[in-house]
């Protein structure tokens, strides 16, 4: 027995369970060389870590167990290249799925952390990242519509406009004006989601925030543009409304916590 290894002693030069060994020689995938008739011990010789790595490999591509029986059996430089080539598509498929999730537990965990850390009652001048945005279709307003009206209209052909609630989602006025008179019904919403084409330029911005359910401001509109008159600030460009915490992190829209900011100089 000297020229044969057992089961722990080739698990641990092949860098694998020994269950994994057992369960693998009970399906019939991966077998020991011999066994010990008395006792029924497993034993596997060196030269068998050749065959082990063509399982161990294709395993790790997550390619089914039945499939790397099969090709045990017979396989050829092309049979292999058949089935390399599905398995990557499959798996670029899954790296844009998890790089989605990963934008969106980060583009979350930020505005998260942010809003825990901000001075909510504060209206300041504050310098601000680029950050890339995917800008919704216009809305539309009838008598008596307000904030929710046009975003469940949105919601309700997501697929079609490629959007996702899974981002975080905000609220864009054209100007100071619109956001002053008008503010529960903003041009337009959108999704703070990195793939998207609209850009809020980094620079300075008029900060303030508010706590509140969808389209409820209270009076920081109001605050805002006594510190514009204040401090003589000049205005350009729209007004972002992002909801840093919303119904993901707090069950009281009453705490929903927005922020608002417009580029000034």
């Amino acid at each position: 027995m000297n020229d044969y290894l057992s089961i722990h002693e080739f698990s641990k030069i092949a860098n694998i369970e020994a269950s994994k060994l057992r369960y693998w020689d009970e399906i019939g995938l991966f077998s020991p060389i011999m066994r010990n008739l008395e006792n029924n011990y497993r034993y596997y010789s060196v030269a068998q870590l050749f065959a082990l790595n063509f399982v161990t490999a294709l395993s790790e591509l997550q390619i089914p167990l039945k499939t790397i029986a099969e090709l045990r059996k017979e396989r050829d430089p092309e049979q292999l290249l058949v089935l390399l080539d599905k398995q990557e598509k499959r798996m670029d498929k899954e790296m844009r799925s998890l790089r989605r999730r990963y934008s969106i537990v980060h583009a979350r965990r930020e505005l998260i952390h942010y809003g825990t850390k901000a001075d909510v009652n504060a209206v300041d001048v504050m310098y601000r990242d680029e950050t890339e945005l995917v800008l919704w279709p216009k809305n539309t307003y009838s008598d008596g519509d307000n904030f929710l009206t046009p975003l469940a209209a949105h919601i309700a052909q997501m697929k079609q406009y490629n959007i996702s609630l899974s981002f975080p989602v905000g609220a864009y006025h054209a100007d100071m004006d619109s956001f002053v008179n008008n503010t529960g019904q903003p041009e337009r919403f959108f999704s703070v989601d990195p793939t998207g084409a609209h850009l809020r330029k980094e620079g300075e911005y008029l900060v303030g925030f508010a706590r509140g359910p969808y389209g409820h401001m209270g009076d920081l509109p109001q605050r805002m543009s006594a510190c514009i008159r204040e401090r003589s600030l000049s205005v350009t460009g729209p007004v972002y409304i992002t909801y840093l915490h919303d119904e993901i992190c707090t069950k009281d829209p009453n705490l929903f916590l927005a922020q608002a900011c417009v580029a000034v100089k």
